[in-house]
């Protein structure tokens, strides 16, 4: 299968530079995998295709400030890091933009309470293993000197950083928000449970696997990098209950989804546990636990694409986003929703 398979045009005024004024009311494509339909929504009428058996499961990350500017106090050079995963310690995996001036052992300022060494390359263009140094409390002091780390396409300023993290974002330790949550408003959140519908939390922190351009030309080429999940008994107790009953599991966002399948067996039931998984989905691949995704619109040729492609095909899912095209949709990461059910 090839990376170009997966390409789509997309004319550049369709990527949304700035969220919704309410989250809520962006558009929502919804598209019925048995009918082949197409219905143009808002996103507020998600709570019309739940059912009191159903479990919505999404994920508690948060983002965090993870973009900073360091420079060498020996010579005046800058680098700009992106912190993607802690290892151990201080220790964490990072981007460097022009890494190749970020040899081993070189030490940069970033502001007056942090420094970051240099440790090791990684197996990833750009990747360097990067040691932190600080004063103080280190939540504190990232937060005072990093940046949100908003997407490259996104070029407008972001003057409420708040809309990069879903409303029930807690945990920190995301390089990049799961941007199908932030569609949601606690007041949509609180009707959906008083319809009857289970809202269940689990955890994935966003690193490079889920973001990282496919390069090669041919899909199976490409390596998808590990993230940290999550999945607590209470968790999947209650996923296995519902499908059980004959519930279904919808999942907010691909990173809900590559949690769910990462743990799922053969059989559909998902088993608790934590610890990082590179799992790749795409077609022909057969979903175990996922029935159904609630998901933005993803660029071409991305391992996201890939993924939604696999719940149908790709020639239905290239067709979708054809329509979501001539209907002007707004496309990535603060742009409009879709319901694959």
């Amino acid at each position: 299968m090839k990376t170009s398979d997966f390409y789509y045009d997309l004319p550049h005024e369709l990527i949304a530079q700035t969220p919704t004024p309410c989250r809520s009311a962006s558009r929502l494509l919804v598209y019925d995998r048995q009918t082949k339909s197409v219905s143009d929504r808002v996103f507020s009428d998600i709570i019309d295709y739940l059912t009191p058996d159903d479990v919505l499961v999404r994920n508690t990350t948060r983002v965090i400030p993870a973009r900073l500017f360091g420079t060498r106090p020996d010579t005046g050079g800058t680098m700009e890091f992106l912190l993607l995963r802690r290892t151990q310690g201080d220790d964490w995996e990072c981007l460097c933009r022009s890494a190749k001036r970020a040899k081993v052992g070189t030490i940069y300022h970033i502001g007056e309470d942090l420094s970051a060494e240099i440790l090791n390359n990684l197996d990833m263009e750009g990747g360097k293993l990067v040691r932190l140094s600080y004063s103080g409390i280190f939540e504190e002091v990232l937060d005072k000197v990093g940046q949100t780390p908003l997407p490259p396409y996104i070029t407008e300023r972001l003057d409420d950083k708040e809309r990069y993290q879903t409303v029930y974002a807690r945990q920190n330790g995301s390089a990049a928000a799961p941007t199908a949550g932030l569609h949601f408003t606690p007041e949509l959140l609180s009707s959906i449970r008083d319809k009857g519908v289970d809202i269940v939390d689990i955890l994935l922190h966003v690193g490079l696997g889920t973001f990282r351009p496919v390069s090669e030309a041919n899909v199976e080429d490409h390596h998808m990098h590990t993230e940290y999940y999550e999945v607590s008994d209470d968790a999947a107790k209650r996923i296995n209950r519902a499908r059980e009953r004959g519930g279904r599991i919808i999942c907010v966002g691909t990173t809900s989804a590559r949690t769910l399948e990462s743990v799922a067996d053969d059989n559909g039931v998902v088993c608790p546990g934590s610890g990082m998984t590179g799992i790749f989905i795409t077609p022909p691949y057969r979903f175990k636990a996922v029935d159904a995704l609630i998901t933005n619109f993803h660029l071409p040729e991305s391992t996201l694409l890939m993924l939604v492609s696999a719940l149908c095909s790709r020639e239905e899912i290239l067709s979708v986003y054809k329509h979501a095209v001539d209907e002007r949709y707004r496309f990535f990461s603060f742009g409009d929703a879709m319901l694959i059910k």
